[in-house]
């Protein structure tokens, strides 16, 4: 029945004059996703509004899934396309409408017409009641209630009259490249993903670091971070995924500084070369899936002691959220099933059994300095070896 969508929006809205990037942004990603569905579409801009139109035969639920993915929209209306202005005709439509879409007629409506054409004959307000009186006297049994209706039926008259009554759930937030870059540390953990997913909303690309640490990480550990990428490049669009080899620094730092200080070290180590290559990329940012008080490493002392080592900014989406929280995120988007996946990432391997959860900066900073003779020259040949590829979602 259905092959045109009316694509809604709701931050977009609010901007300016510069409003226009973000719409132009929108039907970009609104494109790649057309894309990875079954059949041809055209995406179109027109008076404010976005359309999607299927050429041909298509399949209608992997569309809507596909368009479900795109930051920046808030509802997606699969509306039937008028051409005639005849009013007669536009009546017919909204009957066969509402007797196709509602079998079964015990419900209550409520007409929204709006006539952005004003050559129309007829007025929004006219409009309401004519459509209404159509149809009741189509189905006797339907009822009015303006208040709350069980059917909102909007009818918009523009270039051409547009008929809906569905409005299916988008993602809502921005739409992806309109906020700048972001560098995600992505472990093979639940939080990580969810993170890059939420600062991905708010319109920002993201590229991604892993530090993997072989032998005493797998190559399936890998494999799960790759496969957590791809599932985040759903909606984020493809992941320039950065593997780094950390396991002779974290060796070097399992030699030489105190255990209970292994896990902070670490981290800042690994926050100087996510920030490294987060420069080199033109990256405005670093992401993790940090929260307050979740682990050793997460308290206000720690996370501190690692920010020490950053300029660029550290952002951190998840830094209020219970572990609850962010475990519902994470089935949303469907990566909770892999981050579960018993692999061991790096960060799990050189555990101290009693960590220190309120670091002194300037204790860390003078046992750092008991790797000065090989740090600089281990750093410098993880990043010399990375692994670098691009994850994106298969179609």
């Amino acid at each position: 029945m259905f092959s045109s969508f009316l694509i809604k929006y709701a931050e977009i809205g609010v901007k300016g004059k510069n409003r226009y990037i973000f719409e132009n942004a929108l039907v970009q990603q609104i494109k790649y996703a057309c894309k990875r569905s079954e059949g041809e579409f055209a995406v179109r801009k027109a008076e404010g509004r976005i359309y999607v139109d299927a050429l041909g035969e298509f399949d209608f639920d992997e569309l809507v899934e596909n368009l479900q993915t795109v930051f920046g929209i808030s509802g997606i209306c699969p509306m039937i396309q008028v051409d005639d202005d005849d009013f007669d005709t536009l009546s017919k439509a909204v009957v066969d409408y509402m007797d196709k879409e509602y079998p079964d007629k015990n419900l209550t409506f409520k007409v929204f017409a709006r006539r952005s054409r004003k050559t129309y004959p007829m007025n929004s307000m006219e409009l309401n009641a004519a459509i209404g009186e159509k149809v009741l006297d189509a189905f006797p049994e339907i009822r009015v209630d303006v208040h709350k209706p069980d059917v909102c039926l909007y009818v918009e008259v523009r270039e051409k009259v547009y008929i809906y009554s569905r409005i299916i759930p988008g993602p809502g937030g921005m739409p992806v490249g309109t906020g700048g870059k972001a560098m995600l540390l992505l472990s093979g953990g639940i939080d990580s993903p969810v993170a890059g997913y939420m600062i991905s909303k708010r319109g920002v690309k993201i590229d991604a670091v892993y530090f993997h640490a072989p032998p005493y990480t797998s190559e399936r550990a890998k494999q799960k971070v790759i496969d957590l990428a791809r599932l985040v490049s759903r909606y984020s669009g493809p992941v320039y995924l950065h593997v780094i080899n950390f396991t002779d620094i974290q060796l070097a730092i399992y030699e030489k500084c105190p255990h209970d200080e292994l896990t902070i070290i670490m981290r800042r180590y690994m926050m100087r070369i996510a920030e490294t290559i987060a420069k080199e990329t033109e990256c405005l940012g670093l992401i993790t899936g940090e929260s307050i008080g979740q682990v050793a490493s997460q308290t206000m002392q720690s996370l501190a002691c690692t920010n020490e080592v950053c300029t660029l900014p550290v952002y951190r989406p998840c830094i209020g959220l219970d572990k609850q929280e962010i475990i519902d995120i994470s089935l949303k988007i469907g990566t909770y099933e892999t981050s579960i996946l018993p692999y061991e990432d790096c960060c799990t391997i050189f555990v101290a059994k009693h960590p220190v959860t309120k670091p002194n900066i300037d204790i860390i900073k003078k046992h750092e300095h008991h790797l000065d003779d090989v740090i600089e020259e281990l750093v410098q040949k993880a990043l010399d070896t990375r692994e670098k590829m691009v994850v994106r979602v298969d179609r």
